[in-house]
């Protein structure tokens, strides 16, 4: 049936069953498993870590969840004001840390700026910049990684990173998800509190996540969601409609940015159908049917959402040990 019939819809969830279900599970885990009193959740005005805020008030009370918003110099203008309307309207406690001087201690801006100069030599603080990716929807058959920058004066300029490059690029900008793990960590040992991690099912399939950063959590309320499914449950939770309506972005570049700039082949609705045919062994022609792409481009598609399992496989790992103990 569902090889006849895939569509969008093949997507819908039942949204109260669902939150049920997380909700339940939720309380579960953090009496049985984690014995903590509430979560910490960041707070980016995304609609992951919205839903997952949400949710974890339904769970455990509005006085049981802290919100930790954490800007820094590259932040988009519009996050910490998004944060600040998802915690008023669920009611919970919330504080801002600016991240900029942490950074600025460790390096971070120095080694971003030196790194780009490998390319656009007279690249400087003054500079917008964002990471962008080609190659994979496009037929290449393989990904190429850009820096696109904005000078003082206006101009753009797009140039290939070298891979010495791009991993000074990705090395550097770590330091604000490990830099923001370290504070939800700390709020959350200060209140006996579990860290809620955000992830949706295809940020953490394909590794879209820094270990020891972002990928660092106690629990995961909806790493088992598609995307799409996670807007669904955002409008079942009347998520304001603004934050609905929010273009993802990954608010790690000083350019704005969307995700699928960055690391997916395409955006997430079609992402997720590309996802969940690969996963349920589908036809490439039927899901190219229903995400209005061509059977090749999916086929295309899907060899990277396995080569990113490949690669990132070790982001998932836990410490390795010679010997069990």
């Amino acid at each position: 049936m569902i090889k006849a019939n895939f569509s969008r819809a093949s997507l819908e969830l039942d949204a109260a069953g669902e939150t049920t279900r997380i909700v339940e599970t939720l309380r579960r885990q953090l009496a049985r498993d984690l014995h903590r009193r509430g979560v910490v959740v960041g707070l980016s005005g995304g609609i992951d870590s919205t839903v997952t805020a949400a949710l974890a008030v339904r769970a455990l009370g509005r006085e049981k969840v802290f919100g930790l918003m954490m800007p820094e110099r590259h932040s988009q203008s519009e996050s910490s004001p998004l944060g600040l309307k998802v915690a008023e309207s669920l009611g919970i406690e919330w504080i801002e840390e600016d991240i900029t001087g942490i950074l600025e201690s460790v390096g971070f801006y120095r080694r971003y700026d030196e790194a780009i100069r490998e390319v656009i030599p007279n690249f400087g603080p003054a500079w917008l910049s964002k990471l962008v990716i080609g190659g994979v929807a496009q037929g290449n058959g393989f990904t190429t990684f850009s820096i696109v920058a904005q000078s003082p004066d206006g101009k753009v300029v797009r140039e290939r990173l070298p891979l010495h490059a791009y991993l000074g690029v990705v090395a550097a900008t770590n330091f604000k998800q490990r830099t923001r793990k370290m504070l939800e960590y700390y709020h959350a040992d200060r209140l006996n509190y579990a860290v809620a991690g955000t992830p949706n099912r295809l940020e953490y399939d394909q590794g879209f996540f820094v270990k020891n950063g972002d990928g660092s959590a106690d629990i995961k309320p909806i790493a088992h969601l598609y995307k799409t499914q996670v807007y669904q449950l955002a409008e079942y939770l009347d998520v304001p409609l603004d934050i609905r309506q929010r273009t993802p972005t990954t608010d790690t570049y000083s350019m704005p940015q969307g995700q699928d700039e960055f690391y997916f082949a395409l955006p997430y609705a079609q992402m997720d159908l590309c996802l969940y045919g690969l996963n349920n062994k589908l036809s490439s022609d039927i899901v190219a049917t229903a995400a209005g792409l061509d059977p090749q481009t999916v086929e295309r598609v899907w060899s990277d959402i396995m080569r990113k399992r490949t690669t990132t496989r070790y982001l998932h790992l836990p410490p390795l040990l010679i010997e069990e103990i």
